[in-house]
């Protein structure tokens, strides 16, 4: 547009808050992670076992009250911190083959079109960006893992009364805290992942190369130096540990649960570390 035509006049719309700035990230990637007829396949598939949960829980406390013989029934089983530990694992191994799909795919094609610079840019910061891309595998891996989990608890307490859910507040804590150490810890992974390997598919394959491998590798050092540390190195089993921390089971946990919490911080400060590396506004090629 030429200068002296003067017809050229600044935005004067409403603008953006800056604390949700990020979430113009989330909005624009998001459009592109379900178009795919089998991965909306995938996704419907992963609400079958809360729904089975779900109908287990009601049926457990109704079928209680038949009688049998002359004598009453007792619960066909019992929903406990294991019950909600046992659908944690399950939510969090789909979620896991969810994050594989989608997860490679959200930074590594800005990185290898060279468009962190125009996003840059603008008014968003780095720190946004990776918030913006984190809370779109955050918000998708939520409606898998804790969301449906709260559902079934406070099914659960209204089943059961307010005393049972006023005994088990632990169980609800554990739910939304074991979620968001999974959720992180693989988004940020994944994340790292797709920044460092700009071939989305070969991305993918590293994000599970590094928890089966890593699991592999740490058996081999426990077996060489006779010791448990290695499971330092075994992402899946750290999580582990700390579920079973959270869900008061006292199964074998190899590592004490603050080893395993300080495992998990040392692993997602390195992802985030790595990725921040990427995340530049230029660079520099020799």
């Amino acid at each position: 547009m030429a200068v002296y035509k003067r017809t050229y006049r600044g935005y004067s719309g409403s603008l953006t808050e800056t604390w949700s700035r990020f979430l113009v990230m989330f909005r624009y990637s998001r459009r592109s992670l379900f178009r795919s007829k089998l991965m909306n396949g995938f996704y419907a598939f992963c609400f079958f076992f809360p729904l089975l949960a779900l109908l287990g829980i009601y049926a457990n406390d109704h079928l209680s009250a038949f009688t049998l013989f002359g004598q009453r029934g007792g619960p066909l089983f019992k929903v406990d911190g294991k019950f909600f530990l046992m659908f944690l694992s399950g939510q969090s191994s789909l979620a896991f083959i969810l994050t594989a799909f989608i997860g490679p795919g959200l930074v590594s094609p800005d990185l290898a079109n060279g468009a962190l610079t125009l996003y840059l840019c603008r008014p968003l910061s780095r720190i946004e960006y990776v918030l913006g891309k984190l809370s779109v595998l955050a918000i998708v891996l939520s409606w898998m893992t804790w969301i449906p989990g709260l559902m079934l608890f406070f099914v659960q307490a209204s089943l059961a009364g307010w005393d049972w859910m006023i005994s088990n507040l632990w169980i609800a804590v554990g739910i939304v805290l074991g979620s968001w150490i999974w959720i992180l810890s693989i988004s940020l992974l994944a994340l790292a992942l797709s920044a460092w390997v700009k071939w989305r598919i070969a991305a993918g394959a590293l994000l599970l190369a590094v928890l089966f491998m890593g699991a592999g590798f740490s058996e081999a050092i426990n077996r060489v130096l006779q010791t448990q540390q290695g499971y330092l190195l075994n992402i899946s089993r750290l999580i582990n540990i700390v579920w079973q921390d959270l869900f008061h089971d006292s199964g074998d946990r190899a590592l004490p649960a603050g080893e395993a919490w300080f495992g998990l911080l040392a692993f997602a400060g390195l992802c985030l570390y790595l990725l921040m590396k990427k995340i530049r506004a230029n660079e520099v090629v020799r």
